[in-house]
Formats: structure tokens, sequence, C-alpha cells
């Protein structure tokens, strides 16, 4: 098969771990006779420097022309730290996410089981954990209007607005989610306080009906943020808001080790795109210190998700799995063992995926 994968590196580690995710898709292609094409893009901080646009139009016709899109991260602390600037890296995520229609992001969550050591959590909490989170992604508070700051600049504002139909458009893909899993599903909302969530959950009461082999739960975002500490395995599919899915998923990352282990994908109306959860760590850029694993499995979904190639896409989980227990890591999750390089674990994973790991 032919694919044409458009890449976006974005901002700090972003170019290092795209480029071990990379790797690893040239080697499970040669693996099973695939061609791929690569057409990269800038976006974020980098796009900015470039041509004052954090998501240009260019970068947007190579995404829409390709079969998946793979993306490293943005953000970059000269915008941070400037809370005057008018044009920031986030803005190119965001305007990426609705310019493609991607409407849902899913996040899966377990654990491996050569880490378990590495979680802050005991044991006895994460051994069979696995749960997948499914956020709402071009709705809420990040995109609703108004939004901006009086003529005095002494208030500042944000609108979080939904509607019956993008509630509804997530909410059947979370019941499909828990129909092909456990059959249960968690509704994460603040429906004490918000009216966008009263909607939320008076449409899920209404569509629920048409689902009668799920088992639906209601929780307000508080008790679900204690409870994934708590008892992270009451879980099987979680379905929220957009800046609800932003938090509680970050929290769930921690439960494996490390931020950078986890990846996801984002579907919706255009081409899906597939990334890692964590952000750019401009910090360790240029280091050779990132963790490239979530980018790699990111990867491993795009094979099973966009390019409906479940084997290839297992094939990279099972390199990724032998290098973590063979200790082939990187120093977030060394431990006090041998910390490798980003590039080192990178060539590890794609040698694993040339051999019968």
């Amino acid at each position: 098969m032919n694919f044409k994968i458009a890449i976006l590196p974005g901002d700090g580690i972003g170019p290092e771990i795209i480029g071990q995710a990379v790797k690893a898709i040239d080697a499970v292609c040669h693996k099973y006779g695939h061609t791929v094409n690569y057409t990269y893009g800038i976006v974020g901080a980098a796009a900015i420097d470039a041509c004052n646009d954090p998501y240009p139009e260019a970068t947007h016709r190579i995404c829409l022309d390709a079969d998946a899109v793979l993306f490293g991260a943005i953000g970059d602390p000269r915008f941070d730290n400037n809370p005057q600037a008018r044009i920031r890296p986030e803005q190119g995520l965001l305007k990426m996410r609705q310019a493609l229609g991607l409407y849902a992001n899913i996040r899966p969550v377990s654990i491996f089981p050569t880490l378990r050591h590495r979680s802050p959590l005991r044991q006895e909490l994460i051994d069979g954990v696995d749960f997948v989170c499914i956020r709402e992604l071009t709705g809420g508070i990040y995109f609703g209007r108004p939004q901006g700051r009086s003529e005095d600049g002494q208030t500042a504002f944000d609108s979080c607005v939904y509607t019956k139909a993008e509630i509804r458009r997530i909410c059947d893909l979370g019941f499909n989610y828990a129909r092909n899993r456990r059959k249960k599903l968690t509704v994460v909302d603040k429906a004490n306080v918000l009216a966008t969530s009263r909607l939320w959950r008076e449409t899920v009461q209404e569509i629920a009906p048409a689902w009668p082999d799920i088992e639906v739960e209601y929780m307000f975002v508080d008790n679900a943020a204690m409870k994934l500490i708590q008892q992270p395995k009451h879980f099987d599919v979680i379905v929220t808001e957009n800046m609800f899915g932003d938090i509680l998923t970050d929290e769930a990352s921690v439960i494996s080790g490390s931020l950078g282990l986890l990846p996801s994908a984002s579907v919706g109306l255009h081409t899906s795109l597939f990334e890692p959860i964590h952000g750019s760590y401009p910090q360790a850029a240029g280091k050779n210190i990132a963790n490239p694993v979530a980018t790699i499995l990111s990867a491993a979904m795009m094979f099973e998700y966009a390019l409906r190639l479940p084997e290839e896409g297992n094939k990279i989980r099972q390199a990724v799995a032998n290098t973590l227990q063979q200790e082939i890591v990187t120093e977030d999750i060394s431990g006090n063992g041998k910390a490798y390089g980003t590039e080192e674990v990178g060539d590890a994973i794609a040698r694993l995926i040339l051999t019968d790991n």
C-alpha cells in the first residue's frame, strides 16, 4: 500500500521526537512492503517565525491532502512569558483542530507492566488499569465567543458554549467505544454549577436509551479528578467537554509513570491527527533526552485508526514494550538505571520492528 503522511514537527522537542516516529514508520513499512511519502509542514512558533501565522494555509493544504497527520508539539516560552502577545503558538493548534474538524480526542490510558514501579500510585491501584478518555475538542471555553478583555484591560472573559449537536456527536462516539470495550460510560461534567454541563447531562439522558447495553454514570469533574487517583480501575470510557478533558487526561497520564508514554488520536470530519499528549518541553530541546515513546505509539495509533492496519500498529507496540522491558529508556523513566538518548531509543525500537520482536 502507498501512504501520504503529513508531518508537523512543531516546536521544542517536536522535531526530535517526530524524527524517531518516522524511523518506526519507515521500519514497519519496510517490513510489510508499504510505501510512504512524507510532506512536512510548519506550525506553532516555528510558523509564526516563518510567516506570522501559527497554522498557515499551506500547512492546512498539506494536512487535507494526507492520509493522516503526525504532529509533534506546540509551545514556546517566548510567548508563554509575554501576556501581551497577540499571536501565540497554541492558536495554531486550535485553528488546526477547527479547520480539520477534529472534534474528538482519544487518549488510551494503560500500564506497561515493566514500568509499574515508575507510577506515583501503589501497584495494587494501577494493576489492570485500562481506560479511554474521549475529549470534545472543538467546542467549549477554548472556542466560545465572546472572548477577550475590556477596553480598560481590567476585566477578562471567556465563554463556554456548547450545542446539543456537538454534545450528541461526541457522546455517540463515547457510546460506540464503550460498546466495544467493557460497556461502561462515565460522563464527566459540573452540572451542579454550569449551564453547559446541564445541557450535556440532558443530552446524554436523551440518547442513552438507544444504547441499552451500556451502563452510564454521571460524575462531577472534581470527583472524577479524585477517583482517577484513588480508583483508576473504576473507569472504562470517559467522555467529557474540552477543558475538563484537557486537565483530566494530563492527570491520568501520570498513572503510567511518565507524560512521555501516552499517545493520542484526534478524529473528525477530515484527516485524522496523531500526537503525543505532552507539550513542547523547550528546556529539553536539542539535548537528546526527550522521551519519544508517546510519539512512536501515536504512529501505532495512526496505523490502526487512519490506515486500518492493526497488525502494523501492533508491531510498533510490541517493539516499544520490548525496549521498555530491556530498559532502553530515556532519563524520565530510567530511575537509577542507565538513561539512553532520544535517538538511541528510536533506533532500538526501529531495529526491533524489523526483527521478530
